[in-house]
């Protein structure tokens, strides 16, 4: 088995009225080297005729973000001129690259009815050579991912990146990495392998899990030790898990804001060139 390092408790950090927890980073924990950052909103239950998530125009530069709906709504739309609403069960995978401005808000069915929002946004650093790439974004729904079962049907899985048992994934990423979103029934288990060299992203988004044998509830973090083996998980009631892996980079990181870069002259470069409008135009 892969030992269970610590276990960090995602940290209430409410943005306006929008309920958000995050696990990383803390004081406990920067990154997990790729892993950079997880913000965890709701769940909630929003009103009709309510304002929706707050996200307007902003910039970011040198890292990617993958966006997880589980409940609810989020429209995104760039200064590459991508726009879309995914629902319940969808995914977003953005690469800011060199930079762009982009807005996530919600529908306006959403703001006019109101309704269930729970979504959670991730992002990953981008390598020192990838760090100035081409923008990009996709937008997939849940029956656009490619997702397989385990367990006699009690464990569904989203495959985002990578691939497990022979099952691709819906996005390719910038870097090797493995990620996948997992839906399990009370009960429901599995094992994997992951090599010692990887990093191991591991959060407990619904439910409560048994994970090589220790029982962790959501809204917790998992971080492993570097070490040969597998881990072993089990559902003690319903649960969502978003699990990934990925080599670490080893390179410095310097996060200001919106921009994530290797030093801080960088940073100061991604502001003075946002600022001269070179991040492109907002025109929505």
């Amino acid at each position: 088995m892969r030992e269970i390092k610590k276990i960090h408790k995602a940290e209430y950090r409410p943005i306006a009225d929008l309920v958000t927890y995050s696990p990383m980073p803390t004081r406990q924990l920067q990154q997990l080297d790729p892993f950079i950052f997880l913000n965890h909103h709701g769940f909630q239950t929003y009103p009709a005729h309510n304002q929706g998530l707050p996200f307007g125009p902003h910039p970011h530069r040198g890292m990617e973000t993958v966006t997880f709906i589980t409940a609810g709504d989020i429209m995104h739309l760039d200064s590459s001129g991508h726009e879309s609403v995914i629902g319940p069960g969808g995914v977003q995978y953005m690469t800011a690259g060199s930079g762009l401005i982009h807005s996530e808000v919600s529908s306006s069915d959403f703001k006019k009815n109101g309704g269930d929002l729970e979504i959670l946004q991730l992002w990953l650093n981008l390598p020192a050579d990838k760090k100035m790439m081409k923008p990009s974004y996709v937008g997939l729904q849940e029956n656009e991912i490619p997702s397989f079962t385990m367990d006699n049907g009690k464990i569904k899985v989203q495959q985002l990146f990578g691939e497990w048992d022979g099952n691709g994934g819906a996005f390719k990423g910038n870097f090797p990495i493995t990620m996948s979103t997992i839906y399990l029934e009370k009960g429901g288990k599995f094992e994997k392998a992951i090599s010692a060299e990887e990093n191991i992203f591991f959060y407990i988004v619904r439910g409560v899990l048994m994970v090589n044998g220790e029982e962790i509830n959501f809204r917790n973090l998992v971080e492993f030790e570097n070490q040969e083996g597998s881990i072993s998980v089990e559902a003690t009631e319903d649960a969502i898990l978003i699990l990934g892996h990925a080599a670490p980079f080893n390179e410095p990181m310097v996060a200001q804001g919106p921009f994530v870069m290797n030093t801080q002259q960088q940073i100061q470069e991604a502001y003075q060139d946002y600022q001269a409008g070179k991040f492109g135009t907002w025109t929505h």
